[in-house]
């Protein structure tokens, strides 16, 4: 593997990462009529959802829909009411770093990775994050099992001590999944995560989730409709706040409120345009 041409070895993933961990078998996440308001506007108004162990799960909808205030909110970085349940934990209203001790850990869609450091030192830092101050002041001499691990899941032993600054784009977003296997994140809620990948990028990226969501709860937030298609076990649709629509791809694709607004817009334009075109004949014929 180089780093102009990012691999993943999927059946070493899924050796590693397994499907049968005890750990995750009870874990969910259950939201109850979150609710988040700035400054009088309403983004998110009273969402259910619930996302098992093995569910991966897309959030898709408009601009605006709400999808990255939930993941927000969930994290604690947006203020809400309601009720958000991780493992029979209750998260709102704890602090950030105490929601993430609870099993729970986000990406954005920039890569948050450290640059300058290579693959395994941001890994090591990472793991260091679970471990106490005696501990991570410590020298080691090996490398931790946990960080090998995570090495051959995400496809990068071969770069281990390749400068993450210089890695291809979709490694990037590689790692930083990595960095939330090691911190031992039950939940992953991924902001767009194949955006500005190639589409073998993509297509390694979906298969990496898949093996990763077999064991752990992971909520997707994209727009990249193809890689719903061929990825997302279900899917929930959002607008104005409010979910409008939950189940598989094909059953919110032939919902006639999904139709009408996620893609009203775009279906409203190719009518115009295709009658656009048939007046243009008529007017040619005369």
């Amino acid at each position: 593997m180089t780093t102009g041409d990012a691999t993943i070895d999927l059946s070493a993933a899924e050796e590693v990462l397994g499907t049968d961990d005890e750990r995750f078998r009870h874990d969910y996440l259950e939201v109850r009529g979150l609710r988040v308001e700035f400054d009088g506007f309403v983004a998110v108004d009273g969402v259910d959802l619930t996302v098992t162990q093995g569910d991966l799960r897309f959030l898709i909808g408009p601009n605006g829909a709400g999808k990255t205030t939930i993941v927000d909110a969930i994290t604690g970085l947006a203020r809400a009411s309601g009720s958000v349940q991780f493992g029979r934990t209750e998260l709102l209203g704890r602090r950030e770093h105490r929601i993430a001790r609870a099993g729970v850990g986000r990406t954005f869609q920039t890569a948050s990775v450290f640059e300058e450091l290579s693959v395994l030192e941001n890994l090591d830092i990472a793991a260091g994050a679970r471990r106490g101050p005696v501990e991570r002041l410590r020298r080691r001499r090996s490398v931790p099992e946990v960080v090998e691990q995570a090495l051959e899941t995400i496809g990068l032993t071969a770069a281990r001590d390749v400068l993450a600054g210089v890695l291809a784009h979709g490694q990037k977003q590689w790692l930083e999944i990595g960095m939330l296997l090691v911190q031992d994140s039950r939940l992953l809620l991924l902001d767009e995560p194949v955006a500005g990948m190639s589409q073998a990028e993509r297509e390694q990226t979906g298969r990496l989730l898949q093996a990763v969501g077999a064991q752990r709860t992971v909520v997707v937030v994209e727009h990249d409709m193809e890689f719903l298609r061929a990825f997302a076990s279900s899917v929930t649709v959002l607008h104005l706040g409010r979910v409008l629509s939950e189940g598989t791809y094909a059953q919110v694709q032939a919902d006639p409120r999904v139709q009408e607004v996620y893609l009203g817009a775009a279906g409203a334009t190719r009518g115009a345009r295709r009658a656009g075109r048939r007046a243009s004949r008529g007017t040619e014929e005369e």
